[in-house]
């Protein structure tokens, strides 16, 4: 990815993380990736679109194509380098993660929007 240009440099000082641009790589290779992350994140129903998604309204369009790009590049090389076939991980692969992170970070949006919740288990049938 490095030669590529698609890593950002650590720009980190006493704990805070700085964003910065992207390197200077391959412009014909960073071009294509872009492009085809572009493709990639507009296929509905893929893993691809779900990662752009999720990015999109934290970091913005661009710099979520530009982590799909790493993601493409990332999964290419694995592909060549095992000898295997793509195998998309799907839409709901975010959402599919432990529901006890997914649990309270939607009780913290809910304390952020200024409700009170509390969260109790159904009763698990034996």
């Amino acid at each position: 990815m490095s030669w590529a240009g698609l890593c950002p440099r650590n720009d980190e000082s006493a704990g805070k993380r700085r964003s910065t641009r992207l390197r200077k790589g391959a412009p014909w290779l960073k071009t294509l990736l872009v492009q085809c992350a572009q493709a990639a994140a507009r296929k509905k129903g893929s893993y691809f679109n779900a990662q752009f998604l999720r990015l999109r309204g934290r970091r913005g369009p661009k710099k979520a194509t530009c982590a799909v790009a790493a993601s493409l590049l990332t999964t290419i090389y694995h592909m060549l380098k095992d000898g295997t076939q793509f195998q998309d991980l799907g839409a709901n692969h975010f959402d599919r993660r432990s529901k006890d992170v997914r649990a309270k970070r939607l009780v913290a949006q809910l304390a952020n929007l200024g409700f009170d919740a509390k969260l109790t288990p159904f009763a698990q049938a034996a």
